[in-house]
């Protein structure tokens, strides 16, 4: 009796065993089927968008007017971002596709910044036009490149599951057909961008080379250990580790970090000339003491005490519990440089600086001649909503949607519950820009 029982509870476990494995098949079945298929959706949508991409660029070239202009480049510039996201649903993580994705900002940024141009005063130049006619080249040939790879697709029912394993497993060996293809794409872009391609006209490459206040002497690993231990409050005893960045860095950097009781920190700071450029400490924030206003005034005296200038506007600051979040800009006379802006974190129980970011301020800063204002204020401010009512203005550089500096009337305003502002071109009174402000979040 005992041994039909056994052999009664054994067949039932292993028919349990068995369909939940077949359960747990069909759904892993039901998942990769489901990855496989967006795939295949993103991939087929890549390669129609950018067959409408070389369409548009081949029209736009043989327009003449700025009715039609304009809306195609900024339809060119859509297409780009739908190509770009497509893309990036792809399983490329480990497939060198950099140049690929690079051509595509590039085209965006160059549709864009034409498009919101005004082509009755500013036509497009002879540079731009044989921009075109190179993007034009280039699309063209990944349009040809991606057809053969989705025409195989199409014939050998290839996966890109299969793709995806590949590139995993780092196998070389494999006769992987959208690999090879993707490849192909990769290595065609490479050739233009390196030959025909003009890269400060597409936009890109148009910014100043950046970071040029650190100049060219490099500090020792021990001099930026001892910067670390002051700026990050630590003593002798606390262990810190710390590691430079790698051959060919854009911008080289000592990193450090620490781990003490229930607290961590980590540090950036530049080889060239030691300038502090990240800062990040991780503790537990306990019961509000501090106002945001003495915050403020923590985090500003403690940037005073930086490699930076003492000359510093406020303009943000938020509170997200028990922390207070500010963003500060240089002040030169009455102009406000908001390029050069830097972020820092104050904690709110005792006062304590819990990190900064300084890369926009490491990276912008230089020397610039601000330009005389050509409008009054007066009227630069009938340029503003008159439903706006304004509470403050200053003076300020900011940039422009295309990375240009601009001399700007800065109104901060209110209009109904929510708070704005509005940047004013101070040598023609156009509109820069309108910025809605945050406001602080409800809890639920």
């Amino acid at each position: 009796m005992f041994r039909w029982s056994l052999i009664t509870l054994l067949s039932i476990a292993v028919i349990g065993v068995s369909v939940w494995g077949y359960q747990e098949h069909q759904e892993k079945n039901a998942i990769l089927i489901q990855a496989e298929n967006n795939y295949q959706r993103s991939f087929h949508d890549l390669t129609y968008n950018l067959d409408l991409l070389h369409d548009k660029i081949g029209s736009t070239l043989a327009m003449n007017t700025r009715e039609q202009l304009s809306p195609q480049l900024a339809e060119i510039w859509r297409l780009t971002s739908m190509a770009h996201n497509d893309v990036g649903q792809l399983p490329l993580t480990l497939l060198p596709f950099n140049k690929t994705e690079e051509f595509l900002q590039q085209m965006g940024d160059f549709s864009y910044r034409t498009a919101i141009r005004d082509l009755d005063k500013e036509p497009l130049s002879d540079d731009e036009l044989e921009a075109l006619d190179s993007l034009y080249e280039v699309s063209g040939d990944i349009e040809q490149e991606l057809r053969k790879v989705q025409n195989m697709v199409l014939n050998d029912n290839l996966r890109w599951m299969d793709v995806q394993l590949a590139l995993v497993n780092n196998d070389e060996q494999a006769d992987n057909t959208i690999i090879d293809g993707f490849e192909t794409v990769e290595k065609t872009v490479e050739g233009y961008s390196e030959g025909k391609l003009n890269a400060s006209m597409m936009g890109t490459s148009s910014k100043k080379d950046g970071f040029t206040i650190l100049g060219d002497e490099k500090i020792s690993e021990e001099e930026a250990k001892k910067k670390m231990r002051s700026l990050l409050r630590i003593d002798e005893e606390t262990k810190i580790t710390v590691a430079s960045t790698g051959e060919g860095a854009n911008v080289p950097l000592y990193s450090g970090s620490y781990k003490e009781d229930d607290t961590t920190g980590y540090m950036d700071i530049t080889q060239n000339g030691g300038y502090p450029i990240t800062l990040m400490i991780n503790r537990e924030v306990e019961e509000r003491n501090k106002s945001l206003h003495e915050a403020m005034q923590n985090a500003k005296d403690y940037l005073s005490k930086l490699d930076f200038t003492t000359d510093l506007a406020l303009v943000e600051s938020n509170q997200y519990d028990n922390v207070g979040v500010f963003q500060f800009v240089p002040q030169y006379e009455d102009v406000w440089i908001y390029p050069d802006a830097i972020q820092i974190k104050v904690a709110l129980d005792n006062g304590e600086v819990l990190g900064f970011v300084a890369k926009d301020y490491l990276e912008n800063n230089h020397e610039r001649e601000i330009p005389d204002v050509e409008l009054s204020e007066e009227e630069a401010r009938d340029k503003v909503n008159p439903n706006l009512k304004i509470q403050e203005h200053h003076l300020a550089v900011i940039e422009d949607d295309m990375g240009e500096e601009v001399l700007t009337y800065v109104y901060l305003g209110t209009l109904n519950q929510d708070t704005y502002k509005i940047f004013i071109d101070a040598s023609d009174g156009s509109e820069v820009r309108v910025d809605k402000l945050k406001q602080a979040e409800m809890k639920y």
